[in-house]
């Protein structure tokens, strides 16, 4: 808990840059780009609500990065500030953030 508080007081999501957050249970991975403005999810996406794919595994984080950012670029939101919700920079969150670069977004 302190480590995801001391992440949030630096990343704030507004309109021109929103927030793009994480969340990794055993079984599934989800991902969802939020104005914090406004409270607002923009665009959201998870091997579980998608069936994007079968498990939370490596595959899996990588197929929901990319249909995140294709559905963020579709949104047209091309930068976001990355929030790994308190979770270490490593496997299923690294594979996530590099495929959403690779298929457009910056940050």
């Amino acid at each position: 808990m302190r480590r995801k508080a001391g992440i949030r007081k630096r990343i704030y999501g507004i309109p021109e840059k929103p927030r793009l957050t994480v969340f990794r249970s055993h079984k599934h991975i989800y991902a969802q780009i939020i104005d914090d403005l406004s409270g607002k999810t923009l665009v959201s996406a998870g091997t579980v609500q998608d069936k994007v794919a079968t498990g939370g595994g490596t595959a899996g984080a990588q197929a929901v990065g990319k249909t995140l950012a294709e559905r963020a670029v579709a949104a047209g939101i091309k930068a976001v500030a990355f929030d790994r919700n308190g979770f270490r920079y490593h496997g299923r969150v690294k594979a996530l953030a590099e495929q959403a670069r690779e298929a457009g977004l910056a940050f």
